[in-house]
């Protein structure tokens, strides 16, 4: 092992999630698997052939960098979109390249029209309107000048999309503002036909509203955290397991990631000793340690000191003592046999146990996105069966 640790993918579970959410949102709805955030941590180059292998081709990035990563591993038919910050600098290597990409204002969409003139070669782009998030996205006062820019451009300009964001359509407390936005959209996307304009595809949803506000369907979904196997919100798993048309009474998503290393070394501590840096954890007894070489460079929060716990011989140890940069230190006393090169789960499953990501985001109020995103890209990413 290279590296200090590593991260399996489970082909398994994400054939799972897939198949549950294609049949969820249609067959005749186009999924594009989101995979910005280095595919929230799975790692864009491990997991966009995977998914391919689960039938999905197309895929959506935040940014160039990353469509950059995609380009090098996707098939030849498999599509990509940017949907985030995009340079001037960049466009004529997506106008070559075939990627679509999103406009939020309409200065972007006449440069877009100019790059596409050197290229000689349409853009394909996906017209974002504001609708209520108030972030990104083309104000209605100017979409009248996007349609004089697209009618006087139709040879350079492909128009693969509409599409808008939902503040937050994770959380009831949001479903006036959610319900809002749709009628928005809806009153654009009716104002752009009457204009003369229709596109390939309508596109507002993400996991959350796929699975709370069906009307956001429409012909294409963006689907994010739920291909991975997590819920958006707590909301959003009580909803579809427990409403009446549920079909499912077991949790119908598997996580696709588990983490895992091995026992760096052990030793015995007398009782009375600090462990570790400074005077944070004291032993009360003959304590027996091993030491884990995974710390906050890793991923693995230092705020989980003397809190986080591992799976070592499917049984909990917990973390005692400061989670440092490299290394940390799991309580072992009360599991035999623990030796060097056993293998220890940060998140996943061993034997009859299982560390959730939610075991490490709700003690901090994170959203189990942030988690995710925040592990290193160094990390072995392996496909596992």
């Amino acid at each position: 092992m290279l590296q200090t640790s590593y991260i399996e993918l489970s082909k398994k579970a994400l054939r799972k999630n897939i198949k549950y959410l294609k049949d969820l949102i249609g067959l005749d709805v186009k999924f594009v698997s989101v995979i910005k955030g280095n595919a929230y941590g799975h790692g864009i180059e491990q997991f966009l052939p995977l998914a391919e292998e689960c039938g999905i081709d197309y895929f959506a990035t935040f940014d160039v960098y990353e469509a950059g990563k995609a380009m090098k591993v996707k098939s030849d038919s498999t599509e990509l979109m940017v949907m985030g910050v995009i340079d001037d600098e960049s466009l004529p290597w997506l106008i070559e390249n075939k990627i679509s990409f999103f406009i939020s204002n309409i200065d972007r969409l006449k440069k877009v029209v100019s790059s596409a003139k050197l290229a000689g070669k349409p853009a394909r782009v996906h017209i974002e309107v504001e609708t209520g998030l108030h972030r990104t996205g083309i104000e209605q006062p100017d979409l009248s000048k996007v349609v004089q820019v697209i009618k006087e451009n139709t040879g350079l300009l492909e128009i693969e999309g509409l599409c808008t964001h939902y503040a937050g359509a994770e959380s009831v407390s949001n479903y006036v503002r959610i319900h809002h936005q749709i009628d928005t959209f809806n009153t654009i996307r009716n104002w752009f036909s009457n204009n003369g304009i229709r596109f390939r595809y309508y596109h507002t949803a993400c996991s959350a509203a796929a699975i709370m506000y069906p009307e956001t369907r429409m012909n294409m979904v963006r689907i994010g955290i739920a291909q991975y196997g997590y819920w958006p919100s707590k909301e959003t798993k009580v909803y579809k397991l427990l409403s009446d048309n549920a079909r499912y009474r077991k949790n119908p998503l598997s996580r696709v990631l588990n983490w895992k290393t091995k026992v760096m070394d052990t030793k015995v501590v007398p009782p009375g000793e600090f462990v570790g840096y400074g005077n944070e954890y004291q032993t009360d007894n003959k304590t027996r340690i091993a030491i884990i070489p995974v710390g906050y460079f890793h991923g693995y929060r230092r705020s989980l000191s003397n809190i986080g716990h591992v799976l070592i011989h499917g049984k909990e140890a917990p973390i005692i003592g400061a989670v440092n940069m490299s290394m940390m230190i799991a309580d072992v006393t009360r599991i035999q046999g623990v030796k060097k090169n056993d293998e220890v789960v940060l998140i996943g499953k061993q034997h009859k146990r299982n560390i959730s990501v939610a075991s490490f985001s709700e003690r901090f109020n994170l959203v189990n996105y942030e988690l995710l995103a925040r592990l290193p890209m160094q990390i072995m990413r392996i496909v596992v069966r």
